[in-house]
């Protein structure tokens, strides 16, 4: 669009249109630029154009626009698996119905690729579309929001099969620790199904001697199934604040085997901080039971110089920053 405008309108192919936005597009602005895109729309297609909306709810553009599907998420997170699947059938669904219908996609830029990977059959279409991820959106995705493109495409491709069994989380393991405070790291994880909360683990008082890793144990072992996001903060013992040390998403089931192995790059957080090792990693160690794995358990031991602090009543563990997200709250907050 004309030089000015916070929108971007972009068509990426003669039928599917992505209008982003930055996320330090003033209410005033946006609302304006709204306004201006809706004409345009409506001159060029009157009624035959659906907004699917991946940002969050907007009661001004469905306003403006009565055929708006609301499919967001939280900015920066990676969304539900079968929510892109539902997205795409839509957009297959009122494209296949007319040949005039177009579909806009309405979104903060990096998530437009989620919608991409399906939804055209001719060659020419699949290379703009590869062209409009490359140019515009993959420098700006998040590594987790990288893994579902892949996993979605691996899916498409059929490459990978879903692993639908469940399965149980056993050990976190923190290879590298991070250096926080005077070289200490109080760390603790909160693990998410479906972005609830179904599992909170004890501070880990690493002494900062200690740089080698830590294993943080879930006992008993906790069933997994589907989306999941585990996120590590440290608390500090000088602020009595937490920070968040790596945010990662995954889906059960994307999961080959027992192990599964997240490098710096391939966590939030972690990939762009200096604390953060360079050789760190995260690694989850599964099972198919909730049994303890023979063997295995004297291997995920830490030292003594490894204190856990199992206070559950202490309100900064215990707070959740997705308390309100099931809802359609606050699903463009800065979620810490």
């Amino acid at each position: 669009m004309e030089e000015g405008y916070e929108l971007d309108l972009t068509y990426i192919t003669e039928r599917i249109i992505a209008v982003s936005f930055p996320r330090g597009c003033s209410e005033e602005i946006y609302s304006l630029n709204l306004k201006d895109v809706t004409r345009m729309l409506k001159s060029k297609h009157a009624d035959n154009y659906l907004i699917i909306n991946l940002s969050e709810r907007r009661h001004d553009l469905t306003r403006m626009n009565p055929k708006t599907l609301d499919t967001g998420w939280p900015d920066l997170h990676a969304p539900p698996l079968d929510k892109i699947c539902t997205i795409c059938k839509a957009m297959e669904s009122w494209l296949n119905a007319d040949p005039l219908h177009v579909v806009v996609i309405h979104c903060r830029v990096s998530v437009a690729s989620f919608c991409l990977p399906q939804s055209a059959d001719q060659a020419l279409d699949r290379f703009a579309m590869r062209k409009y991820y490359d140019d515009k959106v993959s420098a700006l995705m998040t590594p987790s929001q990288k893994r579902y493109v892949w996993i979605l495409n691996s899916l498409l491709s059929g490459s990978m099969k879903i692993n639908a069994s469940p399965l149980f989380l056993h050990c976190v393991v923190l290879h590298g620790i991070p250096n926080f405070e005077a070289a200490m790291c109080c760390p603790y994880i909160k693990v998410y199904q479906g972005m609830q909360a179904v599992y909170s683990s004890g501070v880990y008082h690493i002494g900062s001697n200690h740089r080698d890793r830590v294993c943080i144990n879930l006992e008993p072992a906790q069933l997994l199934k589907g989306d999941i996001m585990i996120k590590c903060y440290h608390k500090s013992d000088v602020t009595s604040e937490r920070e968040v040390i790596f945010r990662l998403q995954f889906h059960t089931g994307a999961v080959q085997g027992y192990n599964l192995i997240f490098e710096k790059e391939d966590m939030e957080n972690a990939n762009k901080d200096p604390r953060f090792p360079d050789y760190s990693k995260v690694e989850l160690i599964f099972s198919e039971g909730p049994e303890r794995i023979p063997g295995k358990f004297c291997l995920w031991q830490n030292g003594p110089d490894v204190i856990v602090d199992y206070n559950t009543a202490d309100p900064l563990t215990r707070w959740d920053s997705y308390k309100n997200i099931c809802d359609g709250e606050g699903t463009d907050a800065m979620l810490l």
